[in-house]
C-alpha cells in the first residue's frame, strides 16, 4: 500500500530548515519564518496551531507566512519603562507577528548574576527585539543574541531626565543619593537635604542619566551596529522613543530579508568600536565584564590586553558624570551620539564600515546626523581631550597577578600609596564610614572582599560605598574590591585564594597608573607564608540562584561567565 502524498505546505516547511533568510520560495514569495514555519506551516502541530490563533494570529495566509518576531523586554514593576507595546504595534504595521515576553530585571545583589539570567531566557523566535533598560540588561540581551544568532536588534530603554533640589540649588541624580549618604555621614548634608534628594533624583522612567554602566553599554552597542541609530541617547520619556520603537521593526524586516545576523556584527572590529566609545565617553569599569562575556558568547579572542591596547592610544572626550559635569540628556540637545559618532568616525577613532542592523554601515547611519557645534564643550575636541590617553587602566602586579581593572581619569592623580584598611564585607567599611573613624589626612587604600562572582556571590557593586567616600569628601583614599564599584576590581578572589585574600590591615598598598601596578609591599616569601594559613570561608549561600551562580562562574578577568566549560 503506497503512502499518502504529503501535503505541499508540509514539504514546503522542512525545505525551510536549509535555507537562509530572505531565500525565495517556489512562489516568489521570501522565506522570512525560516523557524516558526516548524509550527505553522503543515499538519504535524495542530494543538500549537489552535493556541496561536485564539492568541491572536487572524488567518491561514498570517499564520503561515508572517514571521514570529520575540519582543523581549526585560521589565519588571521596578523599571518604570515599558515600550513592548509600541514595538509590537510596529511589526503589526510591517506584517509581522510580535509576541511580547519578558525577562527579568536587574536587583543589585543579583546583579551582575542577572545577566545571565536574562541571557538564559531569551529566546529568539524568527527574529528578536530586545528592550533592555539597565545595565546587566544590556549585555545579557546581547550575549542572548550572539549565542542564538538569529537577526535581532536592541531598542534601548532610554536615559532618565536630571532632577533637581532646590535646597541644594543644583541638579541631582540618583548617584546623589549615594553621594548624599556620605555627606550626611560626615555633616556636610542634613538629613533634609537627603530626603529631598531621594524625592527628586528621579523624575520620570528611565535609566540612570550619567556615563554610568547603563549608558556606556548603550552607546557601546550602538557604535557596534546592533541598535537603531541614536538609540543609546533617545531619553525613555520622549516621542522619539516611541518613534524608535514603531521604526525597530523595518529594521528587524531588513535583517529578515537580508539575513543579518548577530554574528555578522558582533566582530573584532564592532567590539574595537565598543572599547574605543567607552574611553571616549569616559565610561563605566564594567563595560571590561560585559565586553569579555559578550566576545566569549560571540567565540571571539578579547583579553584585558586589548581594553589596555585601545586605553594606551584612545583620548577620554565627554564631560560626562560620574567624573565630570553633564548627563546623556545633555547630549541629547547637541544632536545625541549620532553626532557624537559621526564626529569620531571623522577623526578615525571608529569603524564607519563596519555593517549594522538597518542594512547599512554605520557611517551611512550618520551620514545626515548634525555635526557638533564647536562651541559645545561636552564632547572635547581632540586638541583639548579631558585626558590624552583612556581612563580605564589594567593593572597587575602581586596583590592582582590575574589583572585589575582600574579607572584614573587624571583627576586623582597617576600614583597613589595608603595603609590598608581590611573589609570582608561593604557593611563593615559603612561602618567605618558611620563613625567618621577615617582621617581625612591619611592617606588609606581601603579593601572590600570576599565579594568577587564566588565569595559575592554575584560580584555585587560598592556602589554604597564609593559614593558615600565622595560625598563624604575624602579625597585621599583608594578603594579597591574583588566585588564591582565605578573603579574597577581585582582578581583572583579573595574566596578562591587570591592574594587580596591576605592583605591586612596596616600593610602599605601602591596603584600606579604609570607603570600599571598594584602592589602591596610585602615579600613574595611572606604572601607564600600568609597563604600557606590562609582556608577558605564557607560561601555565603548554598543554594538557589545564587548557589548554583556560585558553583559555575568564572573569573571577572574572563566576563564572570558561567559557561567557560
Amino acid at each position: 500500500m503506497s503512502k499518502p502524498e504529503q501535503p505541499k505546505e508540509h514539504s514546503r516547511f522542512l525545505q525551510f530548515q536549509s535555507v537562509p533568510y530572505g531565500t525565495k520560495d517556489a512562489d516568489g514569495n521570501l522565506i522570512l519564518n525560516r523557524f516558526s514555519s516548524t509550527i505553522t506551516n503543515g499538519r504535524d502541530f495542530p494543538a500549537a496551531q489552535a493556541m496561536l490563533f485564539a492568541a491572536g494570529v487572524k488567518d491561514d495566509a498570517q499564520m503561515r507566512s508572517a514571521p514570529h518576531v520575540g519582543v523581549s523586554s526585560v521589565w519588571w514593576e521596578g523599571n518604570p519603562w515599558y515600550l513592548g507595546k509600541t514595538v509590537k504595534e510596529g511589526l503589526e504595521k510591517n506584517g509581522m507577528i510580535g509576541w511580547q515576553f519578558n525577562t527579568i530585571g536587574v536587583r543589585m545583589r543579583f546583579s551582575l548574576q542577572s545577566r545571565d539570567i536574562i541571557a538564559d531566557s531569551i529566546e529568539t523566535w524568527d527574529a528578536n527585539i530586545s528592550i533592555p533598560g539597565c545595565d546587566k540588561n544590556m549585555p545579557g540581551c546581547v550575549m542572548a543574541m550572539a549565542r542564538h544568532n538569529r537577526p535581532s536588534l536592541m531598542v534601548y530603554g532610554g536615559s532618565i531626565k536630571p532632577g533637581y533640589s532646590e535646597r541644594l540649588g543644583m541638579p541631582i541624580n540618583v548617584a546623589s543619593c549615594f553621594e548624599g549618604h556620605g555627606a550626611v555621614m560626615y555633616g556636610k548634608w542634613s538629613a533634609e537635604d537627603l530626603d529631598e534628594v531621594v524625592k527628586k533624583a528621579c523624575p520620570g522612567p528611565g535609566s540612570c542619566g550619567g556615563m554610568y554602566t547603563a549608558n556606556t553599554m548603550a552607546t557601546a552597542i550602538e557604535a557596534m551596529g546592533l541598535t537603531l541609530p541614536g538609540s543609546s541617547t533617545t531619553l525613555a520619556d520622549s516621542a522619539a522613543k516611541r518613534r524608535e520603537c514603531l521604526r525597530a521593526a523595518e529594521a528587524i524586516k531588513v535583517c529578515l530579508e537580508k539575513d543579518i545576523k548577530p554574528r555578522d556584527l558582533i566582530t573584532k572590529a564592532s567590539l574595537e568600536n565598543a572599547l574605543v566609545s567607552t574611553i571616549v565617553m569616559g565610561g563605566s569599569t564594567n563595560a571590561v565584564l560585559h565586553f569579555l562575556a559578550i566576545a566569549h558568547s560571540a567565540d571571539i579572542d578579547l583579553t584585558l590586553e586589548d581594553f589596555q591596547r585601545v586605553s594606551d592610544k584612545t583620548p577620554m572626550l565627554a564631560d560626562l558624570k560620574p567624573s565630570g559635569k553633564y548627563v546623556v540628556a545633555d547630549l541629547a540637545e547637541i544632536g545625541g551620539f549620532p553626532s557624537i559618532l559621526k564626529f569620531l568616525i571623522h577623526v578615525g577613532l571608529i569603524n564607519g564600515d563596519i555593517p549594522t542592523v538597518t542594512g547599512k554601515t554605520l557611517r551611512e547611519n550618520v551620514a545626515n546626523a548634525p555635526v557638533l557645534d564647536p562651541q559645545q564643550d561636552m564632547i572635547r575636541p581632540l586638541s583639548n581631550p579631558i585626558k590624552e590617553t583612556g581612563h580605564i587602566r589594567i593593572l597587575r602586579g602581586n596583590l592582582a597577578p590575574g589583572g585589575a581593572v582600574a579607572k584614573i581619569t587624571g583627576k586623582e592623580g597617576r600614583r597613589f600609596t595608603g595603609k590598608a584598611w581590611v573589609f570582608d564585607r561593604e557593611e563593615d567599611l559603612i561602618a567605618k564610614l558611620q563613625n567618621r573613624d577615617i582621617d581625612p589626612e591619611e592617606s588609606v587604600v581601603l579593601c572590600v572582599r570576599y565579594e568577587g562572582p564566588v565569595g559575592g556571590p554575584g560580584m555585587p557593586e560598592m556602589l554604597k560605598s564609593s559614593g558615600a567616600l565622595l560625598g563624604a569628601g575624602l579625597r585621599n583614599v583608594a578603594l579597591i574590591t574583588d566585588g564591582r564599584y565605578s573603579g574597577g576590581h581585582i582578581t583572583p578572589e579573595a574566596q578562591v585564594g587570591g592574594p587580596i585574600a591576605i592583605l591586612q590591615d596596616g600593610d602599605m598598598v601602591t596603584i600606579d597608573a604609570e607603570t600599571n601596578e598594584i602592589n602591596m609591599d610585602i615579600t613574595d616569601a611572606e604572601i607564600s607564608e600568609r597563604l600557606s594559613k590562609w582556608k577558605a570561608p564557607k560561601l555565603k549561600i548554598n543554594r538557589g540562584t545564587l548557589g548554583k551562580y556560585a558553583r559555575l562562574v568564572g573569573d571577572a578577568s574572563h566576563g564572570a561567565v558561567t559557561d567557560m566549560f
